[in-house]
């Protein structure tokens, strides 16, 4: 049996990202060390300056992967429980999983972002969020990518469930693009 991709959006890709990001970082760690130890091994003034400049050079690369992969630590993958929950409405709309979406000033973790004709609802789990500013700042990048301002952020699972079961399937509304438009917009300005 082929073991599934899984990309953004899908359950799991929390996980999956963050052990990508600790292989990369380690691997410019250990070019790092090699670089600095090379520095040893060498007479040379000019040889150990080259080396110098390609370590402190490495280090930057670096930094841009660490300092997304360090913001984003603290929010986990779901458990596969919760998931299989929230799996069972993808037959009646779209829905999304592990979701960090970013703006200039918040982030935002969604660990179910559902992607309806009516609007976007999204189970965040991040408690120290004010959640109207960021809400309003989500509805003003959806504003930006020409879609209507929907985007609702729950913070409570037990509200994020009742707004589920209160949905009508996605296929009673008529088609007109919105859906999946807003999907890769979500996909776009999550982590």
């Amino acid at each position: 049996m082929a073991k599934e991709k899984i990309t953004k959006g899908c359950w799991g890709y929390r996980r999956k990202h963050r052990r990508m990001q600790v292989m990369i970082i380690a691997l410019f760690a250990v070019l790092i060390i090699i670089q600095l130890a090379a520095r040893g091994f060498t007479d040379s003034e000019a040889a150990k300056n080259v080396l110098t400049v390609m370590a402190v050079l490495t280090v930057l690369p670096m930094a841009n992967i660490a300092s997304p992969f360090l913001a984003s630590f603290p929010y986990k993958t779901m458990d596969r429980e919760k998931y299989e929950k929230y799996a069972a409405y993808e037959n009646q709309f779209a829905v999304l999983y592990d979701l960090i979406v970013t703006t200039k000033e918040y982030m935002i973790p969604m660990d179910v972002a559902v992607v309806h004709p009516t609007g976007v609802y999204c189970y965040c789990t991040r408690e120290k969020l004010d959640y109207g500013k960021a809400e309003k700042a989500l509805n003003q990048i959806f504003v930006d990518g020409h879609l209507d301002p929907t985007v609702k952020l729950i913070p409570s699972e037990a509200a994020f469930e009742r707004r589920l079961e209160s949905l009508k399937p996605a296929s009673q509304y008529e088609d007109d693009g919105s859906v999946e438009y807003g999907i890769k917009l979500l996909k776009a300005i999550s982590m």
